[in-house]
């Protein structure tokens, strides 16, 4: 370990003149050292500390630290637009970096959430000096693993992060009585009346998100995506099995997985999107949940930056927290395939629980439930990768809602662990023009507490091809034997996703004015396939 000097500020100017802020921790000694580079809009001193370790820490481990404040933040110059420069203001950013007194000339960045976004576009200039990248909890396609998801937009958490952003430039513009307003609703979100943004922030990035409900050539040109297609740089990606940009982690990984002549490493923590501790929501995951990431990141560097032969390459590339065995485990390939069918029956009472069920057997009587959503009380969002605050919670008094129809299996009788993607299909026909289907995964303790596993959602029509197939959060998990699965059926996750209205989703006030109660018919057994498709898997 490096004694290390007093922190450095220093100043640079893009192409186009623009002065970008840094701070610089450098260790106490005469060599040369690669650079780790973190570039990120919230203040530079946080250094994204709430799940790193100080700056100062790696640099005490051989390496300059580099800090900056992208353009229009903290004290850098230029104006602040949602990724817009990212990719030529990273790339100058790097080729500065790599030439600052005291560098060996290579370069990695780390980061997660915008911090991780910068690094993707950074890369996408392919500057030489760019070595590697630890990309944490990121969105690959702006539109499917950030905005939205199965097409409906995630409220919660787009309108809390553009009112943090907000509050922020309002504080950079010293416009007090906007910071003001805006701190406010960033502590009690105005979650049915965002017009607070039109007010005090018409220049936002959520205007566009939350009217742009499509997939076309605005989300194309955002994401990073479509910039990345033939750069390859080893990359170490990091994700959370509760965090939101879990499926921005997981389509990066496999894309890169795909085409990639270089090391391509996944670790998968039991996390949300921050902090990445033990304890996600009401569970407490254990000693071993704690992050080794910064550890893990060291060794990365050394392999990538300094030519070290840590050993990292001939270990397991895939490296997954087990929730429930509550240990980490390593894995060959992620596994894709849903093995095994539990099929939905009903005596047409699932909102009270009576003879519903999950089953490995299918039935061959045709039954019905009934779901009906008031926009008036609808169904709240409680844990999960969407809402906020995210993680497991006890969900049991939500599931004896009327309008959440719960369907549950028989007390297992061994051990399940499962690996990768939870698919519903439900077969399902609406009242309304529009509506929207939730569901949620649970494991039913023997003492009778629920406590929530993995979810989905999707926004529907009427034309929807049916069954209606709901994706929902990749996972990593061991339910016990003794316990049993549940899966929980609404129309709404309020306020984590839109409300739907009937015809579509409730962006305003206004629109919720328009809302229409909706009626489900949910068709289970008979020629129907609803079910849930577990990726089962041998340990």
């Amino acid at each position: 370990m490096y004694k290390v000097l007093p922190k450095q500020t220093a100043s640079m100017y893009t192409r186009d003149g623009t002065r970008l802020d840094a701070d610089i921790y450098r260790p106490d000694a005469t060599e040369n050292f690669p650079v780790l580079l973190m570039r990120q809009p919230y203040a530079r001193a946080i250094a994204s500390t709430v799940v790193y370790a100080h700056p100062s820490w790696y640099a005490a481990h051989g390496y300059i630290v580099v800090i900056q404040d992208v353009r229009g933040r903290g004290t850098s110059g230029g104006e602040f637009k949602l990724f817009a420069h990212e990719i030529a203001d990273g790339e100058d950013t790097i080729y500065w970096a790599a030439h600052l007194p005291g560098s060996n000339g290579k370069v990695g960045m780390y980061g997660f959430s915008y911090q991780g976004m910068t690094q993707l576009y950074a890369a996408s200039a392919k500057p030489t000096a760019l070595k590697t990248i630890c990309p944490a909890m990121i969105g690959y396609d702006l539109y499917t693993d950030w905005a939205y998801e199965g097409g409906a937009f995630c409220l919660q958490t787009n309108l809390a992060w553009a009112i943090q952003l907000a509050t922020e430039t309002a504080r950079l513009r010293g416009d007090n009585t906007a910071y003001q307003k805006l701190f406010a609703a960033a502590r009690n979100l105005p979650l049915n009346h965002p017009e607070i943004l039109q007010q005090l922030a018409s220049d936002s990035f959520y205007h566009d998100w939350a009217t742009r409900p499509q997939l076309d050539s605005y989300w194309a040109e955002l994401s990073p995506k479509q910039h990345l297609q033939t750069v390859d740089l080893p990359m170490f990606h990091i994700g959370g099995w509760f965090d939101t940009y879990l499926r921005g982690t997981l389509h990066l990984y496999q894309d890169m997985l795909a085409r990639s002549t270089q090391a391509q490493h996944l670790l998968v923590g039991p996390w949300a999107h921050l902090p990445w501790g033990r304890k996600v929501g009401e569970m407490d995951f254990g000693a071993k949940a704690a992050s080794p990431v910064d550890k893990m990141q060291i060794r990365w560097f050394d392999q990538f930056l300094k030519d070290i032969d840590t050993g990292l390459l001939s270990e397991s590339s895939i490296c997954l927290f087990e929730m429930g065995s509550n240990i980490w485990r390593t894995f060959p390939n992620l596994n894709i395939a849903n093995q095994k069918s539990y099929f939905l029956s009903t005596t047409g009472l699932a909102t009270i629980r009576e003879d519903s069920a999950l089953s490995t057997q299918h039935s061959a009587l045709l039954t019905q439930d009934v779901l009906v959503h008031d926009p008036w009380r609808p169904v709240p969002s409680l844990g999960g990768h969407a809402g906020i605050p995210a993680g497991v919670f006890e969900r049991s008094h939500i599931d004896c809602r009327a309008d959440v129809l719960t369907y549950t299996s028989q007390p297992l009788t061994a051990d399940l662990h499962l690996l990768g993607n939870v698919i519903v299909e439900i077969d399902c026909r609406a009242d309304q023009p529009s509506y929207d289907m939730c569901a949620v995964l649970s494991q039913v303790q023997p003492d009778g507490r629920v406590f929530n596993l993995t979810q989905g959602y999707l926004h529907c029509q009427q034309q929807t091809p049916l069954p209606l197939k709901i994706q929902l959060q990749t996972t990593c998990v061991r339910i016990n034997k003794g316990s049993a699965l549940r899966l929980s059926l609404s129309a709404a996750c309020f306020p984590a996703y839109a409300m739907n209205s009937g015809n579509g989703p409730i962006m305003s006030s206004d629109s919720l004015l328009q809302a229409q109660i909706i009626t489900l018919t949910i068709n289970c057994g008979g020629d129907t396939s609803s079910q849930v498709l577990l990726p089962v898997v041998e340990i």
